[in-house]
């Protein structure tokens, strides 16, 4: 009898079901529509920006050589057909060889995604970490002057552009004090001076977001319930408050990783970091094609699993969601 009480219903259990099946066809329409608009981008705007022949052989080269190296890379066939192979190349997984290296395009890429990904992890991570301890500490203490100080700090450092940041930093601790590595990935500390740059630019957003959510909770009506019926404040804004209030926080944190692992390129450049920034520039300025396609395809399909899964972890967290 007891089990039967428990037992959910099968029309809920249905709606559940196809909740789920609903919300993983449109992130699966959505991963498509993205790559597809990414790789239609990349190829107008490749080939708007003319033929990478002179670029690749020497400043000697006749005009001939120019035009029988373009013929041989295939530009001088119509773009539809360019275009139509593009789009074999992104079902198959063969974006083709590196016109200036020689090597597979996406082998080159897939070389340098863990090199981004360390970067870009370790400063999502501490820069949310850092945001939610300043914001729980200003609202335990309720101190304005904690609030400003941050605040201020924070607003200074997002005033100052991260390439002027990170030279800053170069000239501070490995120039003047010897203390950083600056150049390269050779060991954790190599770690240190570019996930400062990429932390303390976005911990500002984080905090002024968790914030300005936990003070709207503070205002909620279960909020002071709990208090009036003995609850200790601090028991309030970690059990209860948090756990609502970093909802719409962890949004913005998913956009901005995903942002993150394409968007490191400024630090990467400034402190020779081998990762995917620093490749799709080089690939940029060389009109290296294919590897600038196998990037951003990469870079897109990462933005959209990272951001389904923050999707997926919000509505486990939401306890709003899930009282609903």
């Amino acid at each position: 009898m007891t089990s039967l009480l428990h037992r959910p219903e099968p029309g809920r259990r249905s709606h559940s079901v196809s909740d789920v099946l609903l919300f993983i066809a449109r992130r699966l329409a959505l991963a498509v529509a993205t790559v597809l608009a990414v790789v239609t981008i990349a190829f107008v705007l490749g080939r708007a920006t003319g033929e990478p022949g002179a670029l690749l052989l020497p400043d000697n080269a006749t005009q001939a050589d120019v035009e029988a190296l373009n013929s041989a890379l295939g530009f001088d066939r119509p773009l539809l057909l360019q275009y139509l192979d593009t789009l074999a190349g992104l079902v198959t997984g063969d974006f083709g060889d590196s016109y200036r290296l020689r090597e597979s395009a996406l082998g080159l890429v897939l070389e340098r995604v863990p090199a981004t990904i360390e970067l870009a992890f370790w400063a999502f991570v501490i820069g949310l970490a850092l945001a939610v301890v300043a914001a729980l500490a200003i609202q335990l203490t309720g101190s304005r002057v904690l609030r400003a100080i941050v605040g201020w700090a924070g607003a200074l450092r997002q005033s100052v552009p991260d390439f002027f940041f990170a030279l800053l930093l170069v000239l501070a601790f490995s120039v003047l004090l010897g203390a950083l590595p600056s150049l390269g990935r050779t060991s954790y500390a190599s770690l240190v001076l570019p996930v400062v740059t990429l932390v303390t630019g976005q911990f500002v957003m984080y905090l002024r977001l968790l914030d300005a959510a936990l003070s709207e909770q503070a205002g909620q009506d279960f909020v002071r319930t709990a208090i009036a019926q003995g609850q200790r404040r601090s028991t309030v804004l970690f059990t209860r408050m948090l756990p609502n209030a970093i909802v719409p926080v962890l949004g913005m944190a998913g956009l901005n990783l995903g942002g993150l692992l394409g968007g490191t390129v400024v630090v990467e450049v400034v402190f020779a970091w081998p990762g995917l920034g620093k490749l799709l520039t080089d690939a940029v300025s060389q009109r290296d094609f294919p590897i600038v396609q196998a990037g951003l395809v990469f870079v897109a399909l990462a933005f959209v699993i990272v951001n389904t899964a923050v999707d997926v972890l919000v509505r486990r967290i939401d306890t709003r969601t899930a009282a609903a």
